[in-house]
């Protein structure tokens, strides 16, 4: 395989709220902490042990947006993005890097109570959250055979 990849996919929780920078009229950068968490037993105690991992979250113009007014600190989240390291000059002198993941896709996994927060997101748009919709689901036909849809239902489940 010739071709490389860059592709980073995350299940975490903001460390704190996306906060946003606008540089000219029409776009803006959202920035956010997220923390992953690892959890084992350590074989020569025997106790749990639990390591956090701190990742460093960009999203551009709408999904910024978006994140910013549906995402609080706290919230679970799942990010697709692909990494970018940056290099600039510190006030001492000293070359400083840092690792950001550039978001791609998102989806909210925290459940809000509002029912007003969108079920995913990119760059385009977010979606409505899909489980404010009534369910259709083989099994609620099969509850009440008097339904058309159950007497022409042949599947054994």
């Amino acid at each position: 395989m010739s071709g490389t990849l860059n592709k980073v996919m995350l299940i975490g929780h903001l460390g704190d709220d996306v906060k946003l920078h606008y540089f000219d009229d029409r776009n803006c950068i959202g920035r956010f902490p997220l923390a992953t968490n690892e959890t084992y037993t350590s074989k020569q105690t025997g106790e749990r042990v639990s390591n956090t991992e701190w990742h460093n979250i960009v999203l551009r113009n709408k999904a910024a947006e978006i994140c910013e007014k549906y995402l609080s600190k706290g919230d679970k989240v799942y990010i697709e993005g692909r990494l970018k390291t940056r290099q600039w000059q510190g006030e001492d002198g000293a070359t400083r890097y840092s690792t950001e993941i550039h978001v791609t896709d998102f989806t909210f996994l925290s459940n809000k109570t509002d029912g007003a927060m969108p079920a995913a997101g990119s760059a385009a748009p977010a979606q409505t959250n899909p489980t404010s919709a009534p369910s259709t689901s083989p099994t609620d036909n099969a509850s009440s055979p008097n339904t058309e849809a159950a007497e022409e239902d042949d599947l054994p489940f």
